[in-house]
Order: C-alpha cells, then structure tokens, then sequence
C-alpha cells in the first residue's frame, strides 16, 4: 500500500461529507456477506458508503479510486526496503498529480536534475556505510522520477530557481555545465517552465527555503512538502498550501520570463 494515500482517507472522506469517526474500520470478514470478495479495499469502500449512505455519484467513484489507490502498487515499490518511504511517497505523489510547482533555492530540483549532478548530491550525504548498491537505487528512483515529464500524459511543471543554484558548482565544471545544459532542453517542452529568481531581486517570498506544491486530482487534496534533515514533511491542510501557492505565486512573478531565464542560463553555464 502507500503511506501517503492512506492519509488522505480522512480528508477525503470529511469532503465527502461524512464524518471521520464514519471512516473507521467495518466489520470482520466472518461478519460480511456470504460470496462477497471481503478481501479487497474497493468492497470495503463500497460498504462504508453504502452504510452512511453517501450516494452522489462523483464522491462515490472518487473515494472508490482513492481506496483503490491505497493498495495498488507502482514501480516504486521496489525499491521500498532500500529507500526512506517518505521520499517513496513524494514520487507516488509525482505520479498522480496534474500540476507539480517548485522553487528551489539551493540546488536544481529533482525533476530536472541528471544523472551526474543526482549522483553527486546523493554520494554527498551518504553515510560511509552506506552500501554502495544502495545509492545505486537511490540515483536509479531519482532518474525513474522524471518519467512523468514523458509519456502520453506528461505531467505539467513549473519551476523557479534561484540565481545561487546556476552558481553553485556541484560536481565540477563538467557536471554542472551538463545540468546547466539539460535545464535549458527540458524548458523547451510545452510543459515544462524553468524560470530564474536573479540574485538582484533581494527580499522575497522563497527565503523560508525550497518547496514543492503537488496540485492533485478529485479526491485528493492538493499538498506541499519540504526537505528536511529528518526526511520529507507534507502539508495538506488547506490554508498552509494555499500559502505555499501564494509563495509560489509570488516568485513566478518576481523570477525572469522564459528567455530571460535562458539567457541567464547560458551565461552561466559560459562562466564554467
């Protein structure tokens, strides 16, 4: 199953208009209905919403996909034992979004990271015994990520980073000229913006550090995380998101346009 998903269920389920003391468990299998499938998550749904009696239509297929959602399994659970579940759960939350926003103030966001600038930054805090096929999946998960810019359905992704970021050296003059180099292709995809906040803007709304905004389909609340020491926190009360979305709001507009972004950019990648 997956952690975030499961989370959701009471928020869900309080937008659906019954309570969350409805959302508790139902009763055991010997007590379900001869011939029933008593095993699946989509029958113990069914059940709940038939017993308190939510009927509308859109909130019942949406709360059935959401309790589908929480057992299926992805790509990414392979690498479930190796890999902190709350960064697995970022990349489940990648995978169903319709809208991903981030601001990155110290490094270039996962999503458009390559290989050699992921690697570096994965090696750079690994522990000296951490195994080495471990870091292996960690960079191989990071790579997979990316896939959801791809694809019949790709996701849609807005990103604004700052100036530092073009800046700072990670892995020497080659790597970064090569990361530099993929920040300029993957801008050029309808949907993909990269959008660069210039070090000249002083004071703004992403000094608090970097974020990211996942703009979620019916039923789930949209959500924002943040990295941290201690791994991944997610925010999915509505007025902290709306928060980050007004933050995200905020840059997107100070940050250069499109070919301002790329020109600054290029410069940069010129410096190395």
């Amino acid at each position: 199953g997956n952690a975030y998903a499961a989370s959701t269920s009471t928020t869900a389920c309080t937008r659906s208009g019954c309570s969350t003391a409805r959302c508790a468990p139902i009763a055991p299998p010997s007590e379900c209905p001869t011939g029933t499938n008593r095993s699946t998550p989509r029958w113990s749904a069914t059940a709940l919403l038939d017993l308190y009696g939510v009927s509308e239509e859109r909130t019942r297929d949406g709360l059935l996909q959401l309790a589908d959602d929480v057992w299926r399994k992805g790509w990414w659970d392979a690498y479930a034992n190796d890999i902190d579940r709350r960064y697995i759960d970022l990349v489940w939350l990648g995978s169903r979004a319709e809208r991903l926003r981030t601001y990155g103030s110290m490094l270039v966001p996962g999503l458009l990271q390559t290989r050699d600038y992921a690697e570096t930054l994965i090696r750079n805090v690994a522990t000296a015994d951490t195994p080495e096929d471990r870091i292996e999946k960690m960079i191989e998960l990071r790579m997979a990520r990316q896939l959801v810019l791809g694809g019949d359905k790709p996701v849609s992704l807005a990103a604004v980073v700052d100036e530092s970021v073009l800046r700072r050296v990670v892995g020497g003059s080659a790597v970064m000229r090569g990361q530099l180099t993929r920040l300029l292709e993957v801008a050029e995809r309808p949907n993909v913006e990269v959008r660069v906040l210039p070090l000249s803007r002083g004071a703004h709304a992403g000094l608090d550090g970097s974020f990211w905004l996942y703009e979620m389909p019916d039923p789930y609340p949209d959500v924002a995380s943040v990295d941290t020491l201690g791994g991944a926190l997610y925010v999915e009360e509505d007025a902290a998101v709306d928060r980050f979305r007004q933050a995200y709001h905020q840059l997107s507009a100070t940050a250069l346009g499109g070919r301002e972004s790329a020109a600054l950019i290029v410069a940069a990648a010129k410096e190395l």
